[in-house]
C-alpha cells in the first residue's frame, strides 16, 4: 500500500546537489508557467480595462496555461520529474514516490518561482495588478472547494498515468507534458468561469502574495491538496498495486 512507501528522507537530502538542482528546476519551471498563465490574465485585463471574463478570455487563459505548463513540465521532467505544482508533489509523496524532505524543497521552490514570476510581471507591466484567484458571483466556497478537488484529481491522476507510472517511462518526454498541459487547459475551460480553476497552490499563492489579497485563499490550497492526495492513493492502490495481474499478450487471444 502507498502508506508503507511514505518516507521522511534523510537530512542530507536537503543539501545534496541533485536535490538542489531538482529544486532549482522546479523554481524555473514554475516561474515560466506562472509568468505565462498570470501574464495572460493581466494582458486580458489591460486590453479590456478590467472588464468581466468573456468566453474569448477564458479560451486565451486555457491556452496560455496549457502551453506554459507543457513547456514547464518538458524542461524539468528529466531533472525533477516536472511537478510544477505543490499538489502534484503532495500526491507523489502520498503515493510514496518522493520523500517528505525533498517534497518540502520542491514546495519552497515552486512558491518562490510563482512569487518571482508575479513580481517580474508587476515590474514589467509598469505596476499592473496581479490578479489573485477569486470566486465568481453566486459560487460558494464549498462549490469552489469541490471543483478544485475534482479538477486537481484529474490533473494528478494524469500525472501518475503518464509520468510516474513505471510503465510509461519511455514516453515521459513526449506524452506526459502534452497530456498534463491538455488536462489543465480543459479544466480551465470547465471551471475557470466559476473559481478561476487553480488546481495549483503555487499558482494561487504568487498573485495573492504580490497583490496581498487572501480572500478565500484556503480553498486554493485545501482543494488541490486533497484532490492530489486522493489521486495518488487511488492510482497506487488500484493500478500500481504489486499484486495486480499482468495482461496477457495479444497473441494469446
Amino acid at each position: 500500500m502507498p502508506i508503507r512507501e511514505i518516507a521522511v528522507g534523510r537530512y542530507e537530502e536537503t543539501y545534496h546537489p541533485d536535490a538542489l538542482r531538482a529544486a532549482l528546476a522546479e523554481f524555473i519551471s514554475t516561474l515560466i508557467f506562472v509568468f505565462a498563465g498570470e501574464g495572460s490574465g493581466m494582458a486580458f485585463n489591460f486590453l479590456t480595462n478590467d472588464g468581466s471574463t468573456t468566453p474569448a478570455g477564458l479560451v486565451a487563459a486555457a491556452l496560455a496555461h496549457a502551453f506554459g505548463l507543457f513547456v514547464g513540465v518538458s524542461v524539468s521532467a528529466n531533472i525533477s520529474g516536472g511537478h510544477v505544482n505543490p499538489a502534484v508533489t503532495f500526491g507523489a509523496f502520498i503515493g510514496g514516490n518522493i520523500s517528505l524532505l525533498r517534497g518540502i524543497l520542491y514546495w519552497i521552490a515552486q512558491l518562490l518561482g510563482s512569487t518571482v514570476a508575479c513580481l517580474l510581471l508587476k515590474f514589467a507591466t509598469g505596476g499592473e495588478t496581479t490578479s489573485a484567484f477569486s470566486l465568481s458571483s453566486g459560487v460558494s466556497v464549498w462549490n469552489a472547494f469541490v471543483l478544485e478537488i475534482v479538477m486537481t484529481f484529474g490533473l494528478v491522476y494524469t500525472v501518475y498515468a503518464t509520468a510516474i507510472d513505471p510503465r510509461s517511462k519511455g514516453n515521459v518526454g513526449i506524452i506526459a507534458p502534452i497530456a498534463i498541459g491538455f488536462i489543465v487547459g480543459a479544466n480551465i475551460l470547465a471551471g475557470g468561469a466559476f473559481d478561476g480553476a487553480s488546481m495549483n497552490p503555487a499558482v494561487s499563492f504568487g498573485p495573492a502574495l504580490v497583490s496581498w489579497t487572501w480572500t478565500n485563499h484556503w480553498v486554493y490550497w485545501a482543494g488541490p491538496l486533497i484532490g492530489g492526495g486522493i489521486a495518488g492513493v487511488v492510482y497506487e492502490l488500484v493500478f500500481l498495486h504489486p499484486g495486480s495481474h499482468e495482461p496477457l499478450p495479444s497473441s494469446e487471444f
